[in-house]
């Protein structure tokens, strides 16, 4: 393990949270989206985290003796959530069925909040352990200098 590795590691996981986060947002702002790509209302989005993986001979080597090899995290994909569209009754709308109900998106502004709330701690948390890092390489470098 290098010296900046938890540096790295806290770096992959803010940019996959800021990431996340434009998710989240894009899904809030089109929460009334009622005709998006193809015709069909807005679908709600979710990011899927995946380990980096580091393809390197050295991080075999690390796995088979056990040591830690810590590659941070990347964002493996982008997926629509499956879940169905909300069904409203407003037979004035113009996307209203023969029936009069709309198919309005399968976002839940409320849980999307919860989300953003969840995304901005797991951000600061990353931005306290890289500036945690940051003190002890500060406080290594001073006790060399004496």
């Amino acid at each position: 393990m290098g010296i900046f590795d938890s540096i790295n590691i806290s770096s992959s996981a803010l940019t996959a949270e800021k990431t996340r986060m434009d998710i989240i947002s894009k899904n809030i702002a089109n929460a009334n989206t009622t005709r998006a790509t193809g015709g069909l209302p807005y679908r709600r989005q979710m990011v899927v985290y995946e380990e980096n993986k580091n393809d390197q001979f050295s991080s075999y080597l690390d796995r088979s003796t056990n040591k830690f090899n810590g590659n941070g995290v990347v964002i493996s994909e982008v997926i629509e959530d499956e879940t169905p569209f909300k069904l409203k009754y407003e037979p004035g709308h113009p996307d209203a069925d023969e029936n009069g109900y709309v198919m309005l998106p399968n976002v839940d502004v409320v849980s999307e909040m919860v989300n953003m709330i969840d995304a901005q701690r797991a951000y600061e948390a990353n931005v306290t352990a890289m500036n945690t890092t940051k003190s002890m390489l500060m406080k290594a470098l001073e006790i060399g200098r004496r």
